[in-house]
Order: C-alpha cells, then sequence, then structure tokens
C-alpha cells in the first residue's frame, strides 16, 4: 500500500496516486469523501506486477476519509496519515490530508 502526493504550482490542487498490492483481487476501487464512497467513480487498474493503481485529484488543504474496496470487502490503508472513526461503519477509516 502506499499512497503518493504530487502539488500542483498551477492550481490549488494535489495529485494522489493510491495504490494497494492486490494479485489475487479482481476487482479494486478507491472510495471516500472525495468521491460519496462510489466504487464506479475511482476504479483502480491492476498493474502486471498484481498492484492496483490509479491517481486522483483532491483539492489541497483538506482531509478525506477512504478506504479499498477490494472485491466487496473494505480495506484501510496502512501508509494513510491518520485514521477517524466512522459511526456509519462502525470501523476506521483511512485519511489522506493534502
Amino acid at each position: 500500500m502506499a499512497i503518493k502526493k504530487q502539488y500542483l504550482k498551477s492550481k490549488p490542487v494535489c495529485k494522489v496516486t493510491f495504490s494497494i498490492e492486490a494479485e489475487e483481487a479482481k476487482k479494486v476501487s478507491v472510495v471516500g469523501s472525495f468521491n460519496e464512497w462510489n466504487a464506479k467513480k475511482a476504479p483502480l487498474k491492476k498493474l502486471k506486477n498484481g498492484t492496483f493503481k490509479g491517481t486522483i485529484d483532491l483539492d489541497k488543504d483538506s482531509s478525506y476519509e477512504f478506504k479499498y474496496l477490494v472485491d466487496g470487502e473494505y480495506v484501510n490503508d496502512a501508509t494513510a496519515d491518520s485514521y477517524a472513526w466512522s459511526d456509519f461503519a462502525g470501523a476506521d477509516n483511512s485519511v489522506v490530508t493534502v
């Protein structure tokens, strides 16, 4: 798992690349407060090495809760900036701050 941040000088935006190793998985998405927890809005692409990867533009100076959706199961990112409790999920969500 990894989160890579690339800040743009021309816009108040950060390109955030999410990646997760899931060789056996068929479908992986990143869902969160930035896409209304909708898996169809942020599917990740499977690379030859079994890692799923995708980049999303996020507004700077904000924090977003998210999880990976791996074949229907929610997974937190071990490299998240922090975690936040979700009463809705009854579990922690990963948090990325840009």
